[in-house]
């Protein structure tokens, strides 16, 4: 196994990463930020204000991105499961 795949399956993983992650970190932060400019407009200074809404929304991307995050992850491991063989070298003695 060479470098350059090596390479290549790391881009790949990491690329599939951030794909899948992306939709929910995304989702999270617009909701912080919404709570936030509530919290400032309000003069409301609960810490735990931002905890229920963050989790719900997530939950909510979670039941709605679900099936593309287990499609992309799907397909990423059957891809590198399947060219496996490309990657084991010989022994030679």
């Amino acid at each position: 196994m060479s470098e350059g795949q090596v390479l290549d399956i790391m881009r790949d993983g990491f690329y599939n990463v951030i794909l899948c992650a992306a939709p929910l970190l995304l989702i999270s932060l617009v909701v912080g930020l919404v709570i936030s400019i509530f919290q400032t407009v309000t003069s409301i200074q609960e810490q735990t204000l931002t905890f229920v809404p963050k989790i719900l929304s997530i939950f909510i991307a979670l039941l709605v991105f679900g099936s593309f995050i287990m499609n992309t992850l799907t397909t990423f491991v059957a891809n590198t499961w399947s060219n496996f063989s490309q990657f084991i070298r010989p022994v030679s003695t």
